[in-house]
């Protein structure tokens, strides 16, 4: 395994993290933690995207759970989830705003200029992504046999 060129940032593995059990929830709202990259090319005109592994045809943007050891960096496993799922590294340019998912609960109404606020609605999971200037895309990745890659 070698050391991505940031020596902050984790061993690339040669196998993905499977299972839920050591990843982290909201301690305030409950909600799954997610991170992951939005992957840009070097003209920032593309981004790469994957296909699902939940609904065939449809296609996403790499990212995972936040796992209990990787600590309060999130960038740690946005970084290791979009080896495992996309075969990219490269330079985090920007942490992005984070995003609630919501999906099968009743959202709250809101009123002009106002601000989502997660206490009041419970969000299923909670997405850090951040921006990433891809250097590398690797012919091969961990997740390789299971999913494709393309420029979106």
């Amino acid at each position: 395994m070698s050391q991505t060129t940031n020596p902050n940032m984790p061993v690339k593995a040669a196998e993905a993290r499977v299972g839920r059990e050591n990843q982290r929830y909201n301690p305030e709202n409950g909600a799954r933690m997610i991170a992951g990259c939005i992957c840009l090319e070097q003209s920032k005109e593309k981004c790469i995207m994957i296909s699902s592994s939940a609904h065939k045809g449809q296609w996403v943007f790499p990212k995972g759970g936040i796992e209990l050891d990787e600590g309060d960096d999130f960038i740690i496993s946005a970084v290791r989830e979009t080896w495992e799922e996309a075969g990219c590294e490269g330079r985090i340019l920007k942490k992005l705003p984070i995003v609630y998912d919501t999906r099968g609960a009743k959202a709250p109404v809101l009123e002009q200029g106002e601000d989502f606020d997660p206490h009041k609605v419970i969000p299923k999971s909670e997405f850090h992504f951040y921006e990433m200037l891809v250097e590398q895309l690797s012919p091969e990745w961990p997740e390789s046999s299971k999913r494709e890659r393309k420029e979106g």
